[in-house]
């Protein structure tokens, strides 16, 4: 409902806005704006402009208040309003919970993200730089690890370039769009780019978990292995398939919905056009998975007698399969954004930011740092510097 009031009081300014001409009396005069926030008529320059409150925020509400702005002596806007007037105690408090709640989030999350770009980062180099781990499995965890250090990267560069957008209490607010009006339109969608990174999954990460799971697939069922000629299959099915979506997007995006740095999806239709591959890789996934652990149970079992700990083998490969495969990402991937709400949102948010942010972390320990393969040849190449110096 809320957000139904912000979209008409948005719409009717822009309509009023279009009709409406500068006056000719002011001369030189700060233009007419919607900043997400309040709806801003022309003002004189060097003055202080004044407009109602609108009330289509969280701890805001309509009254006889009005939200502040200084028009400067060159005709622009400056960076600082004042919404004190406007805020309402009641729900402010309500507010500054979920703004309490969503802060600690975004902590949590750039804590995964960097920590998943160091390891990952030193888990591509070992990888890289030890001739005897070149293998198609480690070529494809290569391009793996470089799927989520793109990601983690882009969220983390995202964070850096644009703070969160307001309102926020108190008497004095930067506003966000006022920035982003000033970034050229090339540029924009260059940040826009970014918003690429922050969806969960990311495609290429997505495309690639696949990569990983068809190969291991083959690993189990195949007699022979699959030849290393077929890592060309495996790297356009990562990197070529999400192009196919990704880049449609982004055209379709750029030419009807070029709007504040693709941070919101007003356009359902341009939406679905990423999410729904994103959702089928994640059901494909799954798939997959269930199908890798019948697999293991049937061979598990068939040893059993010469391995007793088979329950305690079969739990470990499970667990070292979901990160790989993003299969924590099928608990709510049902649950879209308009259908998350109070409560359900937030645990959705927490679910899926906790384990994408450290997924990256967790698969460069997995499939690297403890790899028996990676320590011999950490060894082995610790023992020949040694025996160099």
């Amino acid at each position: 409902e809320l957000y139904l009031r912000w979209e008409r009081y948005r719409r009717e300014c822009q309509e009023t806005l279009k009709a409406a001409a500068p006056p000719l009396a002011l001369g030189l005069a700060c233009n007419g704006s919607f900043d997400m926030y309040v709806c801003w008529d022309y003002a004189a320059p060097n003055a202080t402009a004044r407009a109602s409150c609108p009330g289509t925020c969280p701890g805001t509400s309509t009254g006889t208040g009005f939200v502040l702005r200084q028009c400067g002596n060159d005709g622009q806007w400056g960076p600082w309003r004042d919404h004190s007037q406007c805020e309402n105690p009641e729900r402010n408090g309500v507010f500054q919970d979920q703004r309490l709640i969503l802060e600690r989030l975004q902590v949590m999350y750039t804590v995964g993200y960097s920590l998943s770009l160091a390891t990952l980062l030193l888990a591509l180099l070992l990888l890289s730089v030890f001739r005897r781990l070149r293998c198609t499995r480690n070529y494809i965890h290569i391009n793996l690890f470089t799927s989520f250090m793109l990601r983690a990267a882009a969220i983390l560069t995202r964070d850096r370039l644009l703070p969160p957008p307001g309102p926020y209490p108190g008497d004095q607010t930067r506003t966000l769009w006022s920035q982003v009006s000033m970034i050229p339109p090339l540029p924009q969608m260059g940040i826009g780019l970014l918003w690429i990174g922050q969806e969960l999954p990311n495609p290429f990460t997505a495309s690639y978990t696949i990569s990983g799971g068809v190969y291991l697939h083959s690993l189990l069922v195949l007699v022979e292995a699959p030849k290393g000629d077929h890592f060309r299959c495996y790297l356009i099915l990562g990197w070529g398939a999400p192009a196919l979506f990704v880049i449609p997007w982004v055209i379709v995006r750029y030419l009807y919905e070029n709007t504040q740095c693709w941070e919101r999806n007003d356009i359902k239709a341009i939406w679905w056009i990423i999410r729904t591959p994103i959702l089928v890789t994640i059901l494909i996934n799954f798939l997959i998975f269930i199908r890798i652990l019948g697999i293991l149970v049937s061979k598990l079992r068939t040893r059993q007698m010469r391995c007793p700990d088979y329950r305690l083998r079969l739990a470990r490969s499970t667990l070292t399969l979901v990160p790989l495969l993003g299969v924590h990402e099928v608990v709510f991937a049902p649950v879209t954004e308009e259908q998350a709400r109070g409560t359900l949102r937030f645990a959705k948010l927490g679910f899926e930011i906790f384990l994408s942010s450290f997924q990256g972390f967790l698969v460069s320990v997995l499939y690297c740092f403890i790899n028996k393969e990676v320590q011999a040849e950490i060894r082995r190449g610790w023992h020949r510097c040694r025996l160099r110096h």
